[in-house]
């Protein structure tokens, strides 16, 4: 892997699953009192009963106070629990410990541990169809999500452990051989790109050698001049994302801030009156950044 993969591949959670003690976490957020008595709840607990909890809560270490927990996510489950009278909990520990960054960046789990979740409720005996009801799919997916890494070599496995990929990138991984393979997820990780579309021009600009006997790389009616064109408006275009990423969360966080400054600036009444009379342009820009919404979302997973 090269020295760019190794900086950016930085695992999102610790890699073994923790049991903690209900009472050592910490919620960043409380639920409404009307919680418990909505169906969301009832069917979540009815699921919990019957299979237990397949997809657990994710927490953070609390650096200053050790033995204690931040609760990131999965807090209806964890009071679930609770009142269930359990006393303590199976838990993915994320290595990022600020619910703002893990809930924009890793709100689902990765598809590997889904499957390791499921694996993991199949090894104790909860038939799938009942995995499928409580994970609101059908049987057919739950099948295609055990087999995902069938074929994936190790290396990749930990490559991709919390990184969220379509499940089609599997299937397109799959057909190279496994030094292809992890060359592959070393690009999109470096790209933080995980896209179907990206996967597929990688496989497109796969030698046959390092494909598996029968896989093909090339698309049907795209000839070899094309094929350049194509690879090298990739690698422009993958150029200007990176750029954007670089300067995102900062750009961001001033937005953010310039926000909050100029929705007070402007529920002045006596500022207002003096922009719109002397500078009713400006005032027409200022109320712009002050309307921007954020398109984060916090929704609680079951």
């Amino acid at each position: 892997m090269s020295e760019t993969g190794r900086k950016a591949f930085v695992l999102g959670f610790e890699p073994e699953i923790v049991v903690v003690p209900i009472d050592a976490l910490m919620p960043v957020k409380t639920l409404r009192p009307t919680v418990k008595a909505s169906h969301k709840y009832a069917q979540i607990a009815q699921s919990i009963r019957e299979i237990g909890v397949v997809e657990p809560p994710v927490i953070a270490r609390d650096a200053a106070a050790p033995g204690r927990y931040l609760l990131l996510d999965g807090h209806l489950r964890v009071e679930i629990l609770k009142d269930a009278g359990h006393t303590e909990v199976e838990c993915l520990v994320s290595t990022d410990d600020e619910a703002f960054t893990y809930n924009r960046n890793i709100s689902r789990i990765s598809p590997v541990m889904e499957r390791a979740m499921i694996v993991r409720a199949m090894e104790r005996g909860v038939p799938q169809e009942k995995i499928a009801a409580a994970m609101s799919m059908d049987v057919v997916s739950i099948k295609r999500r055990v087999k995902i890494l069938d074929g994936i070599c190790e290396e990749v496995v930990v490559q991709l452990a919390d990184r969220h990929c379509p499940l089609s990138v599997f299937d397109i991984l799959r057909k190279m051989k496994p030094l292809r393979q992890m060359a592959a997820a070393d690009l999109m990780i470096q790209h933080n790109n995980f896209s179907v579309a990206y996967a597929s021009a990688i496989l497109a600009g796969t030698p046959q050698s390092e494909l598996h006997a029968g896989a093909k790389a090339k698309p049907k009616g795209v000839t070899p001049a094309a094929m350049d064109r194509m690879e090298r408006e990739l690698e422009n275009l993958q150029m200007s994302v990176g750029a954007i990423q670089e300067t995102f969360s900062r750009d961001n966080l001033h937005l953010t801030v310039a926000k909050g400054y100029l929705g007070r600036l402007l529920a002045n009444h006596e500022v207002h009156r003096f922009l719109a009379a002397r500078y009713p342009d400006l005032l027409e820009s200022f109320r712009t950044v002050a309307d921007v919404t954020s398109t984060l979302s916090t929704d609680e997973a079951a």
